[in-house]
């Protein structure tokens, strides 16, 4: 599995890695809204939700998503 980074745009998070979406929503990280991705990348998504540490964030939701995958 490729890793996802801050410049992955949400859009292709939530088509690529839909239990990604799961993962931010429980961190109260809104990356859809009525139905269709937010705009932008992960990393501006995450300013924008003040997330104080975006890097140690997206390192937490790759580990979650390879967990997922090994099951």
């Amino acid at each position: 599995m490729r890793k996802i980074s801050l410049d992955i745009q949400i859009e292709d998070l939530a088509v690529k890695y839909p239990e990604a979406v799961g993962f931010l929503t429980r961190h109260d990280v809104r990356c859809i809204r009525c139905g269709e991705p937010v705009w932008g990348t992960l990393g501006e998504l995450l300013e924008e939700e003040g997330i104080a540490d975006p890097v140690a964030f997206v390192e937490e939701l790759n580990v979650y998503l390879k967990n997922r995958n090994n099951r």
